[in-house]
């Protein structure tokens, strides 16, 4: 007898675990491919819906029931974040909307759709491997994902049937009629399993056996909010200080909200049966019935009436986050600011991370270029050997970019995605090469000025001076268009060549006449002063494919302007 209970627990065990193991697959296949074929228009729809904490409530909690991972909003908040397009209180507004967001999973589960799970796997399945558009795959992707979920349900629901007879498991469901062992519960195995829709999952199906009283399955889900709050620090460890941040209020908002309400258990249930669907059914057949949809109006009543109290408070909880997680001394030492593997999840964010340290780059390029003039025409050697220093710099960040840019192409991505990275692989190497030229050719002539001891003339220098000044404009036309993406800026960029090729060619020509003099070093400083003449204009050809490159990812065509410029680039 023994041996044959044994074995039935066996089974019911595997079974569960199986059942969770898909249901926990499908989430994250569903969540993968939604926020691949998704996640940018959900990036977008943040970025205009954060005006305010209500509307960025009510945009954290459409793009959560959408991509129905709180997590990826998250990273998409603390990218908006570092990137300075939120500040941490509307941040909390869209954090405090993901957890209604959730909501709507419970929902979904609660109408035990069950039967429906292997249509969805095979709609997704095929539509994965006969479609040819990339976008259409992710779909059917996710649909799979989602058919897979209910398919787990139903393999937990089917192992957890004998369960209704099983004295022990009934007592243990028994024992946890006390509101505080059920929150412990529901904390610890939300914890260990870092999903709480897998928790509210296992609940409601537990509850469609008619297992679980509906106060019982509320103390579930209360400790569902607070065992989620450690997979989001886990997350955050080690992350930006903004993920720390977030976890933070996830910890405040959460934490607070249960034991705001963990001693109105039983009000909370006499509520939620108040205005649920009523079963005719009689004894365990009625509890079976309606407690699923009891528990997940629940779930939702208690997200969102904590949103209703807690964006009022957004203010003080900044405040407090604040405090607890300051802003960190800055690095000495060059580092990326905003490439962290954290938005590696969400790939439109990692792109934009991509971009913004892109503009960093150009910002530390553009003070190189500004300083190199002056240091290479009358600066001294320790002027030469900072500025060498400072090129190195923009060395590391350049590989930092090109590894991160990398990592992101392993990830799934839809158009324009790809482009996007080999745009950013493009500009990001001719800025790079840009930096070389100040510190392997221009920098090196600098040396050789101060090794023959020879000083440029003042008239030499009335003719290189706008050379190099046209070199700056241009290059801050193309850093404005990859800020704002005026196309019109960068046309002006590579429009540029014909006005410092006509100023080179006066300064060589102005050269040539002094070669007549008899100075004895006047050959060698006719090599030097052509040599910054030509740097120079190698600058501008960098500068020109960078503007290139912005135009040829515009989606409209390129202007004639450019076309008619565009066979220059090779030179």
């Amino acid at each position: 007898m023994a041996t044959a209970e044994t074995l039935e627990v066996g089974r019911i065990v595997t079974e569960l675990g199986g059942g969770l193991a898909l249901f926990l697959y499908g989430m994250r296949r569903m969540t993968d491919s939604l926020k691949t074929v998704a996640g940018g228009r959900m990036k977008d729809l943040l970025a205009r819906l954060t005006a305010n904490r209500y509307s960025a409530a009510i945009a954290g909690a459409l793009v959560t029931a959408v991509i129905q991972s709180s997590s990826v909003t998250t990273v998409l908040v603390v990218g908006f974040i570092s990137a300075g397009l939120l500040n941490l209180g509307q941040s909390i507004g869209v954090i405090i909307g993901a957890n209604v967001g959730t909501t709507v999973t419970a929902q979904i589960i609660a109408f035990q759709v069950y039967k429906y799970g292997l249509v969805m796997i095979a709609t997704g399945f095929f539509t994965e491997i006969i479609v040819r558009n990339e976008r259409m795959k992710h779909w059917g992707r996710a649909l799979m994902g989602l058919g897979l979920i209910f398919f787990g349900m139903q393999l937990m629901s089917i192992a957890t049937g004998p369960l209704r007879s099983w004295s022990p498991f009934i007592a243990f469901m028994q024992n946890m009629e006390s509101p505080l062992v059920a929150i412990v519960i529901g904390m610890v195995f939300t914890a260990i399993v870092q999903s709480s829709s897998a928790t509210t999952g296992i609940v409601i199906v537990l509850a469609s056996q008619g297992l679980m009283s509906l106060e019982t399955g509320i103390g579930l889900i209360f400790g569902a909010n607070i065992g989620t709050c450690v997979t989001a620090f886990i997350a955050a460890f080690g992350r930006p200080r903004e993920a720390m941040q977030a976890a933070w209020i996830h910890v405040i908002f959460n934490i607070g909200g249960v034991l705001l309400w963990m001693f109105f258990i039983p009000q909370l249930a006499d509520l939620v049966r108040l205005i649920s669907p009523v079963s005719a059914a009689g004894g365990l057949d009625k509890l079976a019935t309606e407690t699923p949809r009891q528990i997940a109006n629940a779930h939702t009543i208690f997200n969102v009436g904590n949103a209703l109290l807690f964006i009022w408070f957004t203010k003080p909880m900044s405040r407090f986050v604040n405090w607890i997680v300051p802003e960190a001394p800055k690095p000495v030492e060059m580092k990326p600011l905003y490439l962290d593997d954290l938005f590696l999840e969400q790939p439109a964010m990692a792109i934009d991370q991509a971009h913004r340290e892109i503009l960093r780059m150009a910002s530390f390029d553009r003070s190189l270029l500004s300083e190199t003039f002056k240091v290479v025409t009358v600066g001294r050697q320790d002027e030469i050997t900072k500025l060498a220093e400072f090129g190195k710099d923009i060395d590391k960040l350049h590989v930092a970019i090109i590894s991160y840019l990398g990592k992101i192409s392993l990830r799934p991505m839809v158009d324009p995605q790809p482009r996007q990275i080999y745009r950013y692989i493009t500009i990001a190497n001719n800025l790079e090469n840009i930096g070389d030229v100040v510190d392997k050719a221009l920098l090196e002539v600098a040396v050789k000025r101060l090794r023959t001891r020879f000083v440029i003339s003042t008239s030499t220098l009335s003719k290189l001076q706008p050379i190099h000044e046209q070199v700056l404009i241009a290059f801050d036309r193309v850093v404005h268009a990859l800020q704002s993406g005026e196309r019109n800026a960068a046309v002006e960029a590579i429009e540029s060549k014909s006005v410092i090729n006509q100023l080179a060619d006066d300064a060589t020509a102005h050269l040539t006449k002094r070669l007549t003099s008899t100075d004895p070093n006047r050959l060698t400083a006719f090599k030097t002063e052509t040599d910054i003449i030509e740097e120079l204009k190698r600058i501008n050809t960098f500068t020109r494919r960078i503007a290139r490159a912005i135009l040829e990812f515009a989606e409209d065509p390129v202007p004639e302007a450019a076309e008619a410029s565009s066979a220059d680039e090779s030179a």
